[in-house]
């Protein structure tokens, strides 16, 4: 019993449920960011191309020379580093020419700019690569070349990229 005249009131709460619920593990990744140059030297109407160790990622792999840049590295200094890294040349002038960025799925997004060397000093050596090559423009596209590089190697076996 309630003291006075007190009653105890006892009325149903309704609760929103849903009929069904799904829950689902979402597993967010984040994919790694590089930043990568490449440089293309040109003669007598042919590219340097460059293939990829065995046992490197992306083995045997066509690509330009080139690499990463460090952080805090200028574009061009990464690839004055990278061609006398690989190539034993050292850049005095190159421009960019190209750049875009390619998503390795579930690897890595690359920023990739490409340059022209129009000025170096030393004989290419192959410091570094399977094999290395000089090819024409229109025979690019003979080679298994990495997928971030193909956007620009099909603009130059067309002839949409002129470099001469």
């Amino acid at each position: 019993m309630l003291p006075g005249n007190s009653r105890l009131v006892v009325a149903p709460v309704l609760v929103n449920k849903p009929k069904w619920s799904i829950i689902a593990n979402v597993k967010t990744i984040t994919l790694k960011r590089i930043e990568v140059v490449a440089g293309l030297l040109c003669e007598n109407g042919r590219v340097l191309v460059c293939q990829r160790r065995a046992n490197a990622a992306f083995p045997l792999k066509w690509e330009f020379p080139g690499g990463k840049v460090e952080n805090g590295e200028r574009h061009e200094d990464a690839l004055r580093r990278e061609l006398r890294e690989e190539l034993q040349i050292e850049v005095e002038t190159a421009i960019k020419i190209f750049d875009y960025q390619h998503t390795y799925t579930g690897v890595s997004q690359v920023n990739l700019k490409f340059f022209r060397v129009q000025r170096y000093r030393g004989e290419v050596k192959n410091l570094i690569f399977e094999q290395i090559a000089w090819v024409e423009f229109e025979k690019l596209l003979d080679f298994d070349f990495l997928e971030g590089d193909l956007p620009l190697i099909k603009k130059l076996a067309t002839g949409k990229v002129g470099l001469l």
